[in-house]
């Protein structure tokens, strides 16, 4: 049968190459068996079929690795493909089917296809005098149940703890001086280091 219809690979190995479609069964795979070869690891050995009914070709999948895919689709039963649509063995490996009856409407298909993005255009640019001050960035917005920023709290001055202390042990051993000193002046007005003392003593205290 002539051919029809045709796949050219978009992306992958060999970008541009075309591949006919003129037999009613059609194998894609990496072995070179098959009627379409790709020599790609990504590539199951028979990865897909293509198979003439009426008047339009029906693509599945052999039981591949990656799976086969049409239009982003990963197809599970024969599916029927159209002038257009984009045959996916991989992630990275890409082909459209395309009809060679009308060219035109192949090229208008094709460019359609690969043309995935819209560049906006640039906007103008004001003269000088017109351009506006850059704005300042506004302030993210509070979330639920967010506190409100306020000033960072000062930090609190330590208590003089140490001073107080100090002080206090101070007053201890003075009052213990003082203590001592009354202690040892009332012992001796009343001359009894023989009575409180006597092992300081020995051969004076009788």
């Amino acid at each position: 049968m002539a051919a029809q219809f045709q796949l050219v690979i978009r992306s992958g190995p060999n970008v541009g190459k075309v591949f006919p479609l003129e037999a009613n069964e059609i194998s894609i795979g990496r072995d070179m068996g098959n009627t379409i070869a790709i020599n790609n690891a990504e590539v199951s050995r028979k990865h897909a079929k293509l198979t003439w009914q009426g008047a339009g070709y029906f693509i599945e999948d052999a039981g591949s690795t990656n799976g086969t895919f049409v239009n982003n689709q990963r197809i599970s039963a024969p599916h029927a493909l159209k002038a257009g649509d984009l045959v996916s063995l991989s992630e990275n490996i890409t082909m459209l089917f395309e009809a060679t009856g009308d060219q035109n409407a192949t090229m208008i298909s094709s460019s359609a296809q690969v043309m995935k993005t819209v560049i906006a255009p640039t906007p103008p640019i004001p003269p000088a005098g017109l351009r506006q001050p850059p704005r300042s960035p506004a302030p993210a917005p509070a979330y639920p149940g967010q506190a409100p920023v306020g000033p960072e709290p000062t930090p609190a001055q330590p208590a003089r703890k140490p001073a107080v202390l100090w002080l206090i042990i101070g007053l201890i051993l003075l009052f213990l001086i003082c203590g001592c000193v009354i202690f040892f002046v009332a012992i001796d007005q009343l001359q009894l280091w023989c009575t409180v003392f006597p092992f300081l003593f020995p051969g004076a205290c009788p």
